[in-house]
């Protein structure tokens, strides 16, 4: 049979082959008498989609290859940063060394200013960095190593107690915890209330660590991590290790304890907050163009703030260092506590104060060992925060040259 079958009939619908568009695909098909301009973009066979199944026997879909890149693509691209996770390590171990430094290389130097503030017999009031450090030698080379890091425990005990008494107070009542950028007066007094509140807490258990770092080496047992919490309980409850009658109550202590920690917490956060600007103000942040640029940058995002919490801390405990050395000398009063003899390092003296408050305390002071009293040990704390000095120093060029060098 001869079939009626055009020799330019393309199988879906009719089209000549001088079309132009004969090599575009093809339109929706329509069952109605289309035009040829109709039908140019008709879809004859699915495309070669890789693991389909429209192949003939025995034939593979090709793998997929690569474009071939553009010549001189390689010599465009921009040199590769650090890492992330680079720069995510040397932040954690910036803010793990300036931790380490704070908690537990200047315990040494927290034990001997305390010890130096409730000794009311000190000849020597210890005011240079350089008879600090020979009588903290003394100590160390009498007693060994583990006379400078008493208490270094309850100290971490009680920075717990404080932060988890804050966090649940806050979560129990309206009073904020943070101050956000658009704070109010009343916002400011409710976050001081907080603070406040906190201190009056965590002060039983701030005593028993104060006795744990004062207490000298020689007739000191060995206390386990948690004898403070079992000291500061009993502190409370009124049971424990008796206590002479010159202890003072808990109430007497309140108002010399929450002063000095709100007044600290206020001083340290308006000098950081100040310090911090003027560093970024001094310095703007700067998009990184290279690999040693993009290190500085880093270490400008990170040391501005430890900085910040430097300056503050020295500033805070240089201005209240007086109150807290009256708070100290009546915190330990009473409690039968025996410390080094910080004269010469090789002796011990009981501590036997009469006080009768915080007003008593500092006409005494001024009256039998003058002005300086206040300052009794003022050395130490200037090794500690050069020792603190140093280690961000340190820290941060050592960082600087893992960096650049990464």
């Amino acid at each position: 049979m001869t079939s009626r079958r055009p020799d330019n009939f393309d199988g879906l619908g009719y089209r000549g082959r001088e079309d132009p568009a004969f090599s575009g695909g093809y339109s929706g098909r329509s069952f109605n008498n289309s035009s040829s301009v109709d039908l140019q973009n008709w879809v004859t066979t699915p495309p070669d989609i890789p693991g389909s199944r429209n192949l003939h026997f025995d034939d593979r879909t090709p793998p997929f290859e690569a474009a071939p890149a553009a010549p001189g693509a390689q010599d465009t691209l921009p040199t590769a940063p650090p890492s992330e996770q680079l720069n995510r390590f040397a932040g954690f171990g910036i803010g793990l060394a300036s931790l380490f430094t704070e908690n537990v290389l200047a315990h040494p130097c927290i034990v001997f200013r305390r010890q130096c503030q409730v000794n009311y017999h000190a000849r020597c009031y210890h005011l240079s960095p350089l008879t600090a450090v020979s009588v903290m030698y003394n100590v160390t080379k009498s007693q060994g190593p583990k006379a400078l890091w008493k208490g270094m425990g309850s100290t971490f005990v009680v920075q717990g107690v404080t932060l988890g008494t804050e966090g649940i107070i806050s979560e129990c009542t309206p009073l904020p915890r943070e101050l956000s950028h658009k704070w109010n007066p009343k916002q400011v007094i409710g976050h001081l209330v907080l603070k406040g509140l906190t201190y009056v807490v965590a002060m039983p258990f701030y005593s028993a660590s104060l006795i744990e770092t004062v207490q000298s080496e020689i007739i000191r047992d060995n206390p386990g991590i948690l004898e403070c919490v079992k000291e500061g309980v009993g502190r409370v409850m009124g049971m424990g290790i008796p206590h002479s009658k010159r202890l003072l109550p808990l109430w007497g202590l309140m108002l010399p304890t929450v002063l000095h920690g709100v007044l600290h917490y206020v001083v340290s956060s308006t000098v950081q907050k100040l310090v911090l600007f003027l560093l970024r103000r001094r310095s703007p942040a700067k998009q990184p163009v290279d690999g040693s640029e993009t290190v500085q940058t880093m270490l400008d995002a990170y040391f501005p703030e430890l900085m910040a919490s430097f300056v503050a801390s020295l500033c805070a405990d240089v201005l209240l260092y007086p109150l807290e050395t009256v708070m100290h000398r009546l915190h330990i009063q009473g409690t039968r506590t025996i410390i080094d003899n910080t004269d010469l390092g090789f002796e011990v003296l009981p501590i036997n104060t009469q006080y009768e408050g915080i007003r008593d305390c500092v006409n005494v002071i001024r009256r039998e060992e003058g002005a300086l009293g206040f300052y009794k040990g003022f050395g130490s704390i200037v090794v500690q925060y050069s020792l603190h000095a140093a280690v961000l120093q340190i820290t941060k060029v050592i960082y600087s040259t893992l960096l650049q060098n990464a």
